[in-house]
């Protein structure tokens, strides 16, 4: 169920279903509503912050958070909304639990800390699809391909589609491509209207990849399946 609602009355997609318990094994016995979340709604910023540490850690480690770059958000509270997001201008492969930033459901910090202006973007993704964790990671094989397919990159008949909740690989489905911009409102509108069902994740054109979910561990694995769907379609 959708959280806005585009002008018009018509609803924005929510986030892709969740994966059928029946999931084969190739896909990861992970991917599927039994997975709990790592942390969610009303849990202590310290405790939101060793997840998003590991995560990043995790995605710093497969070359996707170079440098400084990339930024992860779980939602700590609904209301008010509260999420926890990475503190900017820190290597993402060396953050402890206190290396977050708490911020409203704009974006904007509430207390001390100084958020990555995508912060906006991350609550924008909430608002819109109730996701409880967006990942976004700069990776090489997001940008070559939305620069390939600039109208978005599709993906049909593949096992790992499963991943992101299809029932059978019998399916066609399209990652979003929007043109990237420094001002956070706009670029929000532009993945607001490219929000697709299936599919939850956004390509930012010469940007980079944003992916959510209803906790961090859904997140991660949806991340890591639409990269590895990127990287397959990098080599045709």
């Amino acid at each position: 169920m959708s959280v806005e609602s585009r002008a018009g009355g018509q609803p924005i997609p929510g986030p892709a279903p969740k994966a059928d318990p029946d999931v084969g094994p190739d896909v990861g016995p992970d991917v599927g509503p039994d997975v709990g979340p790592d942390v969610g709604p009303d849990v202590g910023v310290a405790a939101a912050g060793a997840v998003l540490a590991a995560e990043s850690a995790r995605f710093a480690s497969f070359g996707w958070m170079r440098g400084t770059s990339g930024n992860l958000s779980v939602v700590v509270s609904r209301d008010p909304v509260r999420l926890a997001v990475t503190a900017s201008g820190l290597d993402k492969g060396e953050l402890t639990a206190a290396d977050v930033v708490l911020t409203d459901a704009e974006g904007a910090a509430v207390g001390a800390g100084r958020p990555s202006a995508e912060a906006a973007l991350h609550a924008r993704v909430v608002r819109l699809t109730g996701a409880g964790a967006v990942v976004h990671v700069h990776t090489v094989a997001s940008v070559a391909m939305g620069g390939r397919r600039p109208g978005g990159i599709e993906f049909e008949g593949l096992e790992m589609l499963k991943g992101l909740g299809h029932r059978t690989h019998d399916v066609a489905v399209v990652l979003p491509v929007i043109e990237n911009s420094q001002d956070m409102a706009e670029l929000g509108d532009r993945l607001e209207a490219a929000l697709r069902p299936g599919m939850p994740a956004v390509v930012v054109a010469g940007h980079g990849l944003y992916v959510w979910g209803d906790d961090p561990r859904q997140a991660r694995h949806r991340t890591e399946v639409v990269e590895w769907l990127l990287e397959l379609a990098l080599t045709g």
